[in-house]
């Protein structure tokens, strides 16, 4: 399993951090603890995504603060 992080910043900054596991459990915990601190970011958009080991998505989820440009 592979958890992508992004964060987005209306100012064009943008972050990526790329976590795999073989343990899907681990996986998403992982996937759950970057959208408990998403959901308290000052970040403008912060998003986790879970995808398979082929790269297919099997579940994302954004929060969104301030305003989208």
């Amino acid at each position: 399993m592979i958890i992508l992080e992004i964060q987005h910043s209306n100012d064009g900054t943008n972050a990526t951090l790329v976590n795999s596991y073989t343990d899907q459990s681990v996986a998403e915990q992982k996937y759950h603890t970057i959208l408990a601190a998403a959901a308290v970011s000052n970040v403008d958009v912060h998003s986790a995504v879970m995808l398979d080991d082929m790269g297919n998505r099997i579940k994302g989820e954004s929060y969104y603060h301030g305003s989208l440009e």
